[in-house]
């Protein structure tokens, strides 16, 4: 069993002991302390929260513990039902409360689930939030409310409906150009809340042939749900079979984007931000943000476009504080996370999928010509596994010190620049391991980066 508390989170196994897994009595105390959190920023007579859920078999027990715990705490509590994580995001957005739960393990297999915590903005904790809650729970001094402060409880269905008329009205989003289009698209929602979302979606964009693959919402997800080309075989070879222009995977929480092409082949998730912000940017003069294991061609596209390319520490509340700080007009990060702030401040699949089929339409290209459009790069993701009792920071150091005449960013581990690529690594703070990730043009050259920099470590 396991369960990793985090300044982004709660996440865990279901089951086990209190302590080792995510269980009742944890998901109870980490509730109580993100109400009390919530509570503290602003004095006010009462409090909402809005609450919503991927399809996850633990889901609906999880749920019921979060809302009961915050009604016991005076909260009046939201429950949006099954939604996507940008759906909840927005929906605090819609009702002015002053937070939300998102209960969703992105991409975890289904023995785990999670508390995702919003602040009032709809946005992840910060830092000094996610600290700050942290020692509340293990402070564990809880105040509940008596019987006439309980908060009231209620249910609301509609928010991906408004969450989808919000991206119609985005100026970008070109639904004539995608009519006209007549997309054949596929769709793989690891039978999760996407299954539902993405094809109401696909109706209000205009596209009225769409390929369900795995999109009935009840939590069994048929293949590990990470959206790898590794676990995206069904739908590569149903594109082919049905002669799709393109495909969509999602992860179970609908933030991640993975793409498809009609031969079948993928466009790689590093590349979905890509397209989009090359498309935002043809229209939209600005800045742009990802984090420092994310491709090099969003620095190539955006300079192209006369822009300034920032990278942050990785996380996507690092990657928005960024984009605040530079004012960029689109971002995100490498695994196909989208954040357009002219919606909101979090990655989003379905905005990625409104913009790119917008972007590919007017294009008037294939999937796999306009992904031709892009600078080539290998990134490669490895690890150097290390004693239980290794001094990882000095590891890092040393790394630091071997490479000083290299251009060094030390804002999350170490990331080195070389004439011929990058390595970035990283240390895990659940396992004694430091994650290596290196970009190339090729991927001989980018596995000889990783090698020469493990090398130092082992």
């Amino acid at each position: 069993m396991t369960l990793i508390k985090s300044i982004s989170g709660i996440r865990g196994t279901i089951g086990g002991r209190p302590g080792e897994g995510l269980t009742p009595p944890d998901i109870v105390r980490y509730t109580s302390a993100w109400g009390i959190w919530l509570m503290k920023q602003e004095k006010k007579s009462s409090y909402s929260a809005v609450i919503g859920r991927d399809a996850r078999i633990s889901g609906e027990m999880v749920k019921h513990l979060v809302c009961g715990t915050l009604m016991g705490m005076g909260i009046n509590v939201i429950d949006a039902g099954s939604a996507t994580t940008p759906t909840v995001e927005m929906a605090v957005k819609f009702e002015n409360a002053d937070g939300g739960i998102i209960l969703t393990a992105s991409h975890n297999p289904v023995q785990w689930n999670a508390l995702k915590l919003l602040n009032n903005k709809g946005e992840f904790l910060s830092a000094e939030d996610g600290e700050h809650l942290l020692e509340i729970a293990a402070e564990g001094s809880f105040n509940y409310a008596g019987v006439y402060e309980l908060g009231k409880y209620r249910t609301e269905t509609g928010y991906t409906r408004r969450h989808i008329e919000e991206i119609l009205k985005l100026p970008l989003v070109d639904t004539s150009a995608i009519r006209e289009r007549n997309f054949r698209i596929a769709v793989d929602a690891v039978n999760s809340v996407g299954g539902t979302a993405v094809p109401e979606l696909m109706e209000a964009l205009g596209v009225k042939d769409v390929i369900r693959l795995y999109c009935d919402p009840d939590g069994k997800f048929p293949h590990n749900p990470e959206p790898l080309p590794e676990n995206l075989r069904d739908l590569s070879d149903t594109v082919v079979s049905e002669k799709a222009d393109l495909g969509f995977a999602l992860d179970p929480d609908v933030d991640r984007l993975a793409i498809v092409n009609e031969d079948g082949g993928m466009f790689g998730e590093e590349y979905t931000l890509v397209a989009v912000a090359d498309y935002i940017l043809q229209y939209t003069k600005g800045n742009t943000v990802s984090n420092l294991s994310s491709t090099s061609a969003l620095r190539d596209i955006t300079e192209k476009h006369g822009g300034t390319y920032s990278a942050s520490a990785v996380g996507e509340v690092n990657v928005v504080a960024e984009m605040k700080r530079t004012g960029a007009v689109i971002g995100g990060e490498g695994n196909g996370g989208v954040i357009y702030p002219q919606l909101h401040y979090g990655r989003d699949a379905l905005a990625g999928i409104a913009l790119f089929l917008s972007h590919l339409a007017r294009s008037g290209m294939k999937c796999s010509e306009l992904r031709n459009k892009y600078p080539y790069y290998y990134l490669s993701k490895n690890r150097a596994d290390l004693p239980d009792d290794a001094d990882t920071e000095a590891i890092l150091s040393k790394i630091k010190d071997i490479y000083s005449d290299h251009p060094i960013n030390d804002t999350d581990g170490v990331r080195i620049d070389f004439e011929e690529g990058w390595v970035h690594l990283r240390k895990s703070n659940t396992e004694p391991i430091i994650r290596i990730y290196s970009e190339a043009t090729t991927r001989e050259q980018a596995e000889i980066l990783a090698g020469r920099i493990t090398g130092h470590i082992i």
